[in-house]
């Protein structure tokens, strides 16, 4: 139980710490990538925390597993460096033993993260989508630029030929309102200033010392003209605030949990059953129009008449065939995108497992236990695990594979590797050299490793 305890304890510290920096590492490449769609809209702080909270539920079942297999390389490969697996080894410890506390705390972690991805991935996933739908709908603060027309405000033409900064004031401003048509009104004043009313959703112009040129499109001969000493116009701006929506509408296949996809697939496989029925009766009707020409009564049964109706209704057959071979093949291609998730939503908590089998006996082999190597050599093979994933989801989706082959090939092709390491690790003392890794690491992890080997 001690020796349980002592190899867990050196998995917990690495595992956390992989977590933590992983995910920085994530939200930081997320956040890079959207710089752009955030930037200028004067997003509150709050909202911007919670688009990161939401998408860290993406982030969340891409770095766990990952953080298994640093943590466990960084463990047996300090163990091995430090001799312990030998002297474990001497004692009559296998390394089957030293492997079975990580192996069960993996399977714990997979069904946390099947729980996971079943009833919080969904939902979280959802909530980002609607987040980021309302902020690209939101457009950037109202911009005036002096001497251009700015058309930012629905229905208005807005041009300053002057702006003070530090006064915050508008000089020679010009305003076509083309809010009620016909009607067109100019505004022009020597002085203004905008601001937004206390709700956020009205933009106001105060306007001094100024005019008001009135002109109806459909009576030429109505004109007025107003002068002011200080007016007030009140225009939306509904585009330029935030408002977050609420939760509801139609999910996509990434917005929900295994059981409710399972559901939609049931019902994609009934309307299948249907139009398989449908497709074997447009079959025999069009075997029956060729085989026996349709006559109409009442009509002319003349060869000419009796060869036109047939190749009618073989045209009409063929149609109905051609649709519900099109039908058939979109039913194919839904049920196959739903099972790809419904396959990832499992898929993905058992490379737990597997990664436990190829980083525990490589760890032993490699003698080194620091971050940088054990991040190398996953990164390695999480691109591999990543690679075979996306090319057997694509697959999947074209047909050339069955979802859970595309899928699940992965973990299998790497679970037979990771046991054949730990056969082999098992058997004999094996001892593995990544030296070419640390080229492509980092300077302060490079100075970190080296320190560790000369310790």
């Amino acid at each position: 139980m001690i020796l349980v305890r002592y190899i867990l304890k050196n998995h917990v510290v690495p595992f956390l710490f992989s977590i933590v920096i992983l995910i920085f590492i994530f939200v930081l490449q997320f956040m890079m990538k959207f710089a752009d769609r955030l930037v200028g809209k004067g997003l509150s702080l709050w909202v911007i925390l919670q688009l990161i909270i939401y998408n860290l539920a993406w982030i969340v079942v891409l770095v766990v597993p990952m953080s298994v297999l640093v943590a466990t390389l960084m463990a047996f490969g300090a163990m091995s460096q430090n001799n312990e697996i030998s002297i474990m080894k001497a004692t009559g410890v296998s390394l089957y033993k030293m492997m079975t506390p990580p192996l069960i705390a993996s399977v714990f972690v997979a069904l946390s993260l099947v729980y996971f991805n079943n009833h919080i991935y969904p939902d979280a996933n959802h909530a980002a989508r609607l987040l980021m739908e309302d902020i690209s709908r939101k457009k950037p603060t109202l911009s005036l630029v002096p001497g251009v027309f700015s058309q930012e405000v629905p229905n208005y033409a807005i041009l300053v030929r002057d702006i003070d900064p530090v006064k915050n004031e508008l000089k020679q401003v010009t305003i076509y309102d083309y809010s009620h048509p016909p009607k067109i009104n100019i505004v022009t004043a020597s002085f203004g200033k905008i601001y937004y009313a206390p709700d956020q959703k009205v933009l106001i112009m105060d306007l001094q010392n100024g005019e008001i040129h009135e002109s109806d499109n459909a009576d030429r001969n109505e004109y007025r003209k107003i002068q002011f000493q200080r007016h007030k116009i009140a225009m939306p701006a509904d585009q330029f605030t935030f408002e977050q929506s609420g939760p509801g509408g139609p999910r996509g296949d990434r917005e929900m949990g295994a059981q409710h996809m399972l559901v939609i697939v049931d019902s994609l496989n009934a309307i299948r059953t249907k139009l398989l029925k449908e497709y074997e009766d447009n079959i025999s009707s069009l075997i029956n129009s060729k085989n026996q020409p349709v006559r109409l009564e009442g009509e002319s049964s003349n060869n000419r008449f009796v060869y036109l109706r047939s190749q009618q209704k073989i045209s009409q057959d063929q149609n109905h065939i051609n649709n519900t071979l099109t039908r058939l093949d979109w039913n194919r291609r839904e049920m196959d995108r739903y099972w790809v998730e419904i396959h990832k939503k499992y898929s993905l908590p058992f490379a737990c497992i597997v990664f436990v089998l190829i980083g525990a006996p490589l760890g032993t082999m490699m003698r080194r236990g620091g971050f940088g190597m054990a991040a190398g050599i996953s990164l390695i093979f999480f691109l591999t695990y990543w690679a075979f994933l996306i090319g057997g989801e694509k697959l999947a989706d074209r047909a050339m594979l069955s979802p859970f082959a595309g899928i699940w090939s992965a973990n299998i092709l790497l679970g037979i590797v990771g046991i054949l390491l730990m056969i082999k690790s098992a058997r004999e003392k094996v001892t593995l050299n990544f030296e070419f890794i640390t080229k492509w690491l980092p300077k302060s992890w490079r100075s970190q490793e080296e320190s560790d080997e000369n310790s």
